[in-house]
Order: structure tokens, then sequence, then C-alpha cells
């Protein structure tokens, strides 16, 4: 019952957009649709962009899931999605994918007393924090993890996002990871059955920032962008070399610097607790989907034009807001690998 209500309360709420951006349009010169997660960079880039081309962007930050709909159904120029579509069905579809940026999801808490850094967690243990099986802050597996900090007897509400996700699947992959049983019962994808008893559903990473933001005892999931513009607390994260290292462009670009790309079809691999002292351990690629033959040939080469001035332009706009931006020698193989087989003319 009490789960039911606290969902109820949620899906009546109206979260407000917490980036200050928007998700609703730019100008609508070129048509996008899809992950949340790399909203704060895309906003940022169509502002200089428009500046430099007088082209503007009309980019729907409704989830990744929306994403894959919206160009499946081809009402926009491009989908995005930080979940990659397995190969087997870019090629049915006649779609390309390739990575446009590189960030890190984090788990974001609202607890008294506790500011950016200064709780201390292990991916084992956030598991059986979304799993319901610790349901209190002053848990002795969270005690333990932090000697000397009063935590107090408080629930734990579990915050997460109610619509398909590529957050949500970032932040499963990296769940099912470090954790047999999360793996074995919940699993990984842009939608699962939470397990946790009380938990709070938001709509988009802003939603999921708004209800953490509200709900003391709450813990959450954002793309880093969120958490830091709205100065939500972070906790440490332990990584796969068991050290514990905070969210920033640094340590999310030591998880991908031995990332090979191509390895699998559509460059969809998975940048989860990778080795590396440094090492973020929660990191994914946000991709972009595309037609190789397009209904709107124009709209597709203004698409193409869009991203090859922000891989050129925008990494230090990419860095501002802690993604990290793709190297100069993988935007030139997407450049030949993926973008040649789009066919704009």
């Amino acid at each position: 019952m009490k789960r039911q209500f606290l969902k109820t309360v949620a899906a009546v709420a109206v979260a407000s957009v917490t980036l200050g951006w928007g998700s609703a349009a730019m100008a609508a010169d070129i048509t996008g649709a899809g992950a949340t997660f790399p909203f704060p960079i895309y906003a940022k880039w169509a502002e200089e962009y428009k500046k430099v081309t007088g082209t503007g962007l009309n980019y729907q930050s409704i989830g990744s899931s929306g994403g894959i709909r919206q160009i499946r159904a081809k009402t926009v120029a491009f989908g995005a999605s930080d979940a990659p579509v397995p190969g087997n069905e870019l090629e049915r579809d006649g779609m390309v994918q390739f990575p446009a940026i590189i960030g890190g999801t984090v788990p974001v808490f609202n607890l008294d007393g506790f500011g950016k850094g200064e709780l201390r967690i292990t991916g084992p243990v956030l598991a059986e924090m979304f799993m319901g099986k610790i349901s209190k802050w002053n848990d002795p597996k969270i005690a333990a993890l932090n000697p000397g900090k009063n935590l107090p007897d408080l629930a734990i509400t579990v915050v997460h996002r109610a619509d398909g996700s590529g957050t949500t699947f970032n932040w499963t992959d990296y769940l099912s990871a470090v954790s047999k049983e999360w793996a074995d019962t919940v699993g990984k994808g842009a939608a699962v059955k939470w397990p946790a008893p009380t938990s709070v559903g938001g709509k988009g990473n802003e939603g999921v920032a708004a209800n953490v933001s509200r709900i003391k005892g709450s813990i959450g999931y954002v793309e880093y962008a969120y958490a830091k513009k709205n100065n939500i607390p972070v906790m440490q994260l332990q990584n796969r070399n068991g050290k514990y290292v905070m969210p920033d462009d640094t340590t999310f670009a030591a998880a991908a610097a031995g990332a090979d790309w191509f390895s699998v079809p559509g460059m969809g691999i998975s940048l989860v607790n990778q080795p590396g002292d440094n090492a973020y351990p929660v990191v994914t690629a946000s991709f972009i989907l595309m037609y190789k033959e397009p209904t709107n040939k124009a709209e597709s080469a203004e698409v193409l034009k869009f991203f090859d001035w922000a891989f050129k332009n925008g990494k230090q706009m990419a860095l501002d807001l802690e993604y990290v931006p793709l190297p100069d020698k993988l935007t030139a193989e997407i450049r030949s690998k993926v973008w040649s087989q789009i066919n704009t003319k």
C-alpha cells in the first residue's frame, strides 16, 4: 500500500524541468528525440550552433525508448539512446548508430547532514539498497563503509525512472555486473521491474532529480550534469580496482580509455565496471540513430553538419558540463565508417 501511495504521488506530481533549458523545442530546422542523459550538452551545442549557422535544433528530451520509437516511426531525423540498439536490429531497420558523447550515471541522495562525496558506497551494497534488502540508512553494511558517520535510522526511498531510459539501462547494466543476485532477479534493461517496496518513479533525468531533491532519505540515479546543476549530493563509488572515486570528466575518461568501439556492430559497447584506479564504474556513451536511406535527405545532411561541428568545436562545452568528448581519432572513424553509409544526396 505504501509503495502504491508513493507511486501515485509521483505520478500526479508535475516535476519541473530542473536544468533550466526545458525539454521542449528550440528552433525547428533539425528534429531529434530521445535520451535525457545527453540533453544538457545537446542543448548547449544547439545554442552555440544556431549563433554560428542560423540552423536550430528541435530536440525532444523524452527518454531513450521514446527516441527509438520516434526514429522508427520516421517522425524525426535522428533518434538518441543511451541503450545501444543491437546490430541485428540496426541491419533490419536500415539504420546506423554512432556515439556522440560520453558521461556517467551517479548515485544521488537526500540525507540531512551529508553533502557531496561525504558517503562511500559499493556496487553490491547499492544493489541491495535498490532491491529493498537494505531499507534503512543506518544499516550495518552502509555503516561499515562509513566509519565514524552518524547515519540516521531513516527509511530509504528508491527513486527510479518511470519511462524507458538509457540511463536505467546503464545503471542496471552496472548493478548486474557487480551483483549476481541483481543480475539473476532483476537484470538490465531500459525498463525493469523495481523490487524495492518503497520506491518512486520520475520521468526523465529531470524527474528523478526533482524527486530526490524533495524526498528526505531518498536515493536515485541520474546523469551527472543533472546532479551538478541541481546541487544534489553524490556518493563516492568503489570501482573495479577497489578505489573510491568521484564522478567527473577525468574519471569518466579513464573508464572509456581502452574502449574498442568497432568490436561490436553499431559500436554499442558497455563501459561499466572498467579496470583502472581512476576509472568511474558507471559510464556510458549516448548514441545517435539515423537511416542509411533517409526520407528527408537534406535534413539528415544538416544533422551530420551539426554533429561534425559539435565534434570539432564542442569539446570544452562538454567538459564544462562534466561530459567526455569523443577523441578526434574516433570521430574521424565515425565520419569514414558510419556517416559514409548515410545517403544524403
